[in-house]
């Protein structure tokens, strides 16, 4: 079988294209340039909502690392990474979402949902690319039934769901850039 002696060229030029693309992509939806970008760093994060359970910055700021350690190929490092994460929980509040009547005239109404809310701000610093860096602030809530159970009782389950989809929320907007 005699190969075409336009194969061999168009080959070199898809062999070399591919070599020449520096960004890699990962099932995780990333954009890294690993080639410039191998560590990250992430402060802790302050509670200073005056709210929240007593180890709450300590979740938040494990629960980062942890996602960003298992989503990219980056390394966690003290200080000074190559993308820096540093910031604060900012608010931390409780809310009633829906009045439900009591059945008595004499007696108020009283919620039939409770909306737990969390905003962290965050300030990111991408050392490979500065026009990337960014400061936000990032909010989710979290409803319960405080006629079937208490805050005390569920306060740690909504506190990790809402942790989770804030970090999933930080990951989009600082290495996924969707």
């Amino acid at each position: 079988m005699k190969l075409s002696k336009r194969f061999f060229p168009l080959l070199g030029l898809i062999l070399l294209g591919l070599q020449a693309c520096s960004v890699k992509y990962s099932f995780t939806g990333t954009n890294i340039n690993y080639e410039l970008t191998k560590t990250f760093s992430v402060d802790n994060f302050f509670n200073d909502s005056g709210g929240g359970p007593a180890n709450m910055e300590q979740r938040f700021t494990e629960a980062m690392k942890e996602y960003y350690q298992r989503n990219t190929q980056l390394e966690l490092v003290r200080t000074n990474g190559d993308l820096q994460f540093s910031g604060a929980i900012s608010r931390y509040s409780l809310t009633p979402q829906a009045a439900v009547s009591s059945g008595d005239p004499n007696l108020p109404d009283r919620a039939g949902q409770m909306r737990l809310t969390i905003s962290v701000d965050v300030d990111y610093i991408n050392l490979s690319n500065e026009e990337e860096s960014k400061k936000q602030t990032f909010t989710f809530f979290k409803d319960y039934d405080p006629r079937n159970v208490t805050l005390l009782d569920v306060e740690n389950q909504l506190v990790e769901e809402i942790f989770e989809v804030i970090i999933q929320d930080i990951f989009t907007a600082t290495v996924a850039n969707w």
